[in-house]
C-alpha cells in the first residue's frame, strides 16, 4: 500500500487546523512538515511551537523534514515538539549516522533525504540505522516546483539499493496524480504531495485520487 503524506508548506498557515481538518477524513498516512531556516534553504517556515499545535491537533503521524543546518542540534526539540518520523539532510550531517541513532533514542523514526544531485550512494553504510529515505524531486526550498524527470531512476537507484530492509522510500516535490503510478512502480512507498492537495477544491478527495492512481498502476 502507497502512503500519502500532506505536506503542510501547501496549506493556509492562518488556518492550520481546518487545513487539517479538511484531510483528515480520507485518513492521510502522514503529515509531511517542513522546518527550513534560511541557511541550508532559501525559506523560513515554521518551528517547534507550530509543530507542538499541530500534534495537538491530530493523530496522524508527522514526518518533520529538517531543511536546516547542524540538525543534530535540535534533534530532542523536534521529537519532544511532536515528530514521529524526524528527516534530516545528508548534505547537512557531518557524522549522519551519529544523527541517526540520536534520533531513534530520543524516540522517533529516522529519515534522511537527499538533494537532486545527492548520489544514494552515500548513504551505504548508513542503511541500517534509517527508518526512511526521501528522494528530492525538486531543489528544497520552496513548494509548487516542477518534478524532476532525473528523479524517477532515482527513486529506482534508492529501492535497489535498501533491497529487503524495512526502509520506507518517500518522493518529495511535484508529486500528483500524473506520477503517482511511475512512482509507484519505480519503488516509491511514500508520496509527498503539498499543492497536488492543498492547492484543490477538496483535499481529501485529492488524497484519495493520489493513493488510487498509485495503487491501480501498481
Amino acid at each position: 500500500m502507497i502512503k500519502i503524506a500532506p505536506s503542510i508548506l501547501a496549506a493556509d498557515f492562518s488556518a492550520l487546523g481546518d487545513a487539517i481538518a479538511r484531510v483528515e477524513p480520507a485518513a492521510p498516512d502522514q503529515f509531511h512538515v517542513d522546518v527550513m531556516d534560511g541557511h541550508f534553504v532559501p525559506n523560513l517556515t515554521i518551528g517547534p511551537p507550530v509543530i507542538e499545535s499541530i500534534r495537538k491537533r491530530t493523530r496522524v503521524p508527522l514526518d518533520v523534514h529538517l531543511m536546516i543546518e547542524e540538525p543534530e542540534r535540535w534533534v530532542e526539540t523536534y521529537v519532544k515538539a511532536g515528530a514521529d518520523i524526524l528527516t534530516v539532510h545528508v548534505e547537512a550531517c557531518r557524522h549522519v549516522q551519529r544523527c541517526l541513532t540520536a534520533i531513534r533514542e530520543a524516540g522517533a523514526r529516522a529519515g534522511v533525504a537527499l538533494n537532486p544531485s545527492t548520489p544514494p550512494g552515500v548513504l551505504q553504510y548508513a542503511l541500517d540505522d534509517l527508518d526512511l529515505i526521501l528522494v528530492m524531486s525538486v531543489n528544497p526550498g520552496f513548494g509548487g516546483q516542477s518534478f524532476i524527470p532525473a528523479s524517477l531512476a532515482k527513486v529506482r537507484e534508492v529501492r535497489a539499493l535498501v533491497g529487503d530492509r524495512p526502509i520506507e522510500v518517500s518522493v518529495d516535490g511535484g508529486v500528483g496524480k500524473s506520477r503517482a503510478g511511475a512512482l509507484a512502480e519505480a519503488g516509491a512507498s511514500v508520496l509527498v504531495a503539498g499543492s497536488s492537495v492543498f492547492g484543490t477544491p477538496d483535499p481529501a478527495q485529492a488524497v484519495r485520487d493520489l493513493r488510487s492512481a498509485s495503487e491501480v498502476s501498481k
